[in-house]
Protein backbone atom coordinates (compact mmCIF):
# COMPACT_ATOMS: atom_id res chain seq x y z
CA UNK A 1 0.00 0.00 0.00
CA UNK A 2 1.56 3.40 -1.06
CA UNK A 3 0.15 7.05 0.42
CA UNK A 4 1.19 10.27 -0.72
CA UNK A 5 0.14 12.53 2.35
CA UNK A 6 -0.14 16.23 2.24
CA UNK A 7 -0.82 18.63 4.89
CA UNK A 8 -3.65 20.62 4.28
CA UNK A 9 -5.38 24.19 5.00
CA UNK A 10 -8.23 23.07 3.13
CA UNK A 11 -9.33 19.95 0.72
CA UNK A 12 -11.64 19.10 -1.74
CA UNK A 13 -12.75 16.46 -4.35
CA UNK A 14 -15.37 16.85 -7.34
CA UNK A 15 -16.71 14.41 -9.13
CA UNK A 16 -19.82 15.63 -12.27
CA UNK A 17 -19.63 19.00 -10.75
CA UNK A 18 -21.04 17.75 -7.35
CA UNK A 19 -18.11 18.18 -4.39
CA UNK A 20 -18.28 14.08 -3.14
CA UNK A 21 -15.64 14.98 -0.10
CA UNK A 22 -14.66 18.42 1.66
CA UNK A 23 -12.29 18.69 4.79
CA UNK A 24 -10.63 22.02 6.56
CA UNK A 25 -7.43 21.47 8.50
CA UNK A 26 -5.81 17.99 8.12
CA UNK A 27 -4.49 15.39 5.38
CA UNK A 28 -5.15 14.89 1.91
CA UNK A 29 -4.25 11.01 1.13
CA UNK A 30 -3.78 9.65 -2.13
CA UNK A 31 -3.86 6.08 -1.37
CA UNK A 32 -2.55 3.22 -3.95
CA UNK A 33 -3.63 -0.41 -3.29
CA UNK A 34 -0.99 -3.24 -4.22
CA UNK A 35 -2.07 -6.73 -5.69
CA UNK A 36 -0.33 -8.42 -2.41
CA UNK A 37 -1.73 -5.74 0.15
CA UNK A 38 -3.60 -7.40 3.22
CA UNK A 39 -5.46 -5.86 6.12
CA UNK A 40 -2.25 -5.96 7.74
CA UNK A 41 -1.20 -2.97 5.18
CA UNK A 42 -4.81 -1.13 5.99
CA UNK A 43 -4.09 -1.45 10.09
CA UNK A 44 0.31 -0.61 9.43
CA UNK A 45 -0.25 2.43 7.28
CA UNK A 46 -3.85 3.86 9.25
CA UNK A 47 -1.84 4.06 12.21
CA UNK A 48 1.06 5.63 10.80
CA UNK A 49 -0.15 8.41 8.59
CA UNK A 50 -2.62 9.36 11.96
CA UNK A 51 -0.07 9.56 14.41
CA UNK A 52 2.52 11.65 12.18
CA UNK A 53 3.87 14.29 13.65
CA UNK A 54 4.20 17.08 10.93
CA UNK A 55 2.18 19.95 12.55
CA UNK A 56 3.37 22.69 14.82
CA UNK A 57 3.57 23.41 18.31
CA UNK A 58 3.48 26.25 20.23
CA UNK A 59 7.30 26.76 19.34
CA UNK A 60 6.74 25.98 15.44
CA UNK A 61 8.36 22.79 15.47
CA UNK A 62 6.92 19.33 13.70
CA UNK A 63 5.57 18.30 17.09
CA UNK A 64 1.88 17.49 16.80
CA UNK A 65 -0.56 14.54 15.21
CA UNK A 66 -3.87 14.80 13.45
CA UNK A 67 -5.21 13.91 16.74
CA UNK A 68 -3.77 16.53 18.36
CA UNK A 69 -4.81 18.98 16.29
CA UNK A 70 -8.44 17.77 15.93
CA UNK A 71 -7.80 17.47 12.42
CA UNK A 72 -9.73 15.75 9.69
CA UNK A 73 -8.45 13.18 6.66
CA UNK A 74 -9.64 12.88 3.03
CA UNK A 75 -8.78 9.74 1.44
CA UNK A 76 -8.49 9.54 -2.14
CA UNK A 77 -8.28 5.94 -3.61
CA UNK A 78 -5.38 7.01 -6.51
CA UNK A 79 -4.40 3.42 -8.48
CA UNK A 80 -1.57 5.22 -10.14
CA UNK A 81 0.82 5.49 -7.38
CA UNK A 82 1.08 1.77 -8.24
CA UNK A 83 2.09 2.59 -12.05
CA UNK A 84 6.08 1.26 -12.53
CA UNK A 85 7.46 3.88 -15.22
CA UNK A 86 11.06 2.25 -14.96
CA UNK A 87 10.65 0.67 -18.83
CA UNK A 88 9.18 2.55 -21.52
CA UNK A 89 7.27 5.65 -21.24
CA UNK A 90 3.93 3.89 -20.58
CA UNK A 91 3.34 2.81 -17.07
CA UNK A 92 2.67 -0.73 -16.11
CA UNK A 93 -0.23 -0.95 -13.18
CA UNK A 94 0.03 -5.00 -13.04
CA UNK A 95 0.93 -4.15 -9.27
CA UNK A 96 -2.33 -2.45 -8.91
CA UNK A 97 -4.85 -4.44 -6.87
CA UNK A 98 -7.74 -5.75 -9.19
CA UNK A 99 -10.76 -2.96 -8.32
CA UNK A 100 -13.24 -5.18 -6.18
CA UNK A 101 -9.60 -5.62 -3.83
CA UNK A 102 -8.36 -2.30 -3.93
CA UNK A 103 -12.36 -1.13 -3.19
CA UNK A 104 -12.61 -3.77 -0.29
CA UNK A 105 -9.11 -2.23 0.93
CA UNK A 106 -9.34 1.34 0.30
CA UNK A 107 -13.16 1.51 2.73
CA UNK A 108 -11.28 -0.35 5.42
CA UNK A 109 -8.14 2.19 5.70
CA UNK A 110 -10.83 4.60 6.02
CA UNK A 111 -12.89 3.06 8.49
CA UNK A 112 -9.50 2.15 10.79
CA UNK A 113 -8.72 6.21 10.64
CA UNK A 114 -12.64 6.96 11.75
CA UNK A 115 -11.93 4.11 14.36
CA UNK A 116 -8.69 6.20 15.53
CA UNK A 117 -11.00 9.14 16.15
CA UNK A 118 -10.35 11.17 12.93
CA UNK A 119 -13.13 12.48 11.09
CA UNK A 120 -13.11 11.29 7.19
CA UNK A 121 -14.04 12.47 3.75
CA UNK A 122 -13.43 10.69 0.12
CA UNK A 123 -13.55 10.52 -2.97
CA UNK A 124 -15.64 8.54 -5.46
CA UNK A 125 -13.80 5.12 -6.01
CA UNK A 126 -13.12 4.91 -10.05
CA UNK A 127 -14.51 8.02 -10.60
CA UNK A 128 -13.10 10.78 -12.56
CA UNK A 129 -12.18 13.08 -9.86
CA UNK A 130 -11.18 16.77 -9.59
CA UNK A 131 -9.48 17.28 -6.31
CA UNK A 132 -8.00 20.61 -5.15
CA UNK A 133 -6.59 21.32 -2.38
CA UNK A 134 -4.08 24.14 -0.46
CA UNK A 135 -1.23 22.27 0.95
CA UNK A 136 0.16 23.89 4.09
CA UNK A 137 3.72 24.30 4.08
CA UNK A 138 3.64 22.54 2.05
CA UNK A 139 4.49 19.11 3.46
CA UNK A 140 4.24 16.33 1.33
CA UNK A 141 4.94 12.69 2.87
CA UNK A 142 5.34 9.31 0.73
CA UNK A 143 4.58 6.70 2.73
CA UNK A 144 4.50 2.98 1.79
CA UNK A 145 3.33 -0.18 3.95
CA UNK A 146 6.03 -2.10 2.42
CA UNK A 147 9.20 -1.35 0.39
CA UNK A 148 9.09 -3.24 -2.72
CA UNK A 149 6.41 -3.45 -5.37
Amino acid sequence: MRAVVQRVSSASVTVDDEVVGQIGHGFLVLLGVAEDDTQDDVVYLAQKIVGLRVFEDDEGKMNRSLTDVNGAMLVVSQFTLLGDCRKGRRPSFVAAARPEQADALYRSFCAEVEGQGIPVQTGRFQAHMDVALVNDGPVTLLLESRKAF
